[in-house]
């Protein structure tokens, strides 16, 4: 169990490398078996930007259960729609060491969608 962890640390410490090489707003995924968390953090990392999660008061009653692919689509939409608010419509995706498949992709998807360019 330890030794997952530490490679999906690993993995995002070298996504975040590039991404801070590369000076954009970074799009950034948490997961857990119950919630996924979403948030738009500044070049520097030092402000977030926006945020959506499923334990949000205003999502949570929303959706059914927060760990589902139909939630992270959910917060996917939310959080793409707070960082237009906020100016803010090019980001880079650090998915913090996650596989880009289920959770992570239909946020992602729905992020792209609802007009965020990665």
């Amino acid at each position: 169990m330890k030794d997952k962890k530490v490679a999906r640390m690993r993995r995002a410490l070298k996504l975040r490398q590039k991404i801070k090489k590369s000076g954009m707003n970074r799009l950034t995924v948490h997961k857990t078996l119950q919630h996924i968390y979403a948030q738009v953090i500044s070049e520097d990392g030092t402000k977030t930007l926006a945020s959506a999660s499923t334990v949000q008061p205003g999502i949570k009653t929303d959706i059914k259960s927060g760990g589902n692919i139909n939630a992270a689509t959910f917060v996917g939409e939310q959080i793409a729609k707070k960082a237009l608010d906020a100016g803010i419509s090019e980001v880079a995706f650090d998915r913090s060491g996650f596989k880009y498949h289920g959770r992570v992709k239909a946020l992602a998807d729905a992020a792209r969608e609802a007009g965020l360019k990665f």
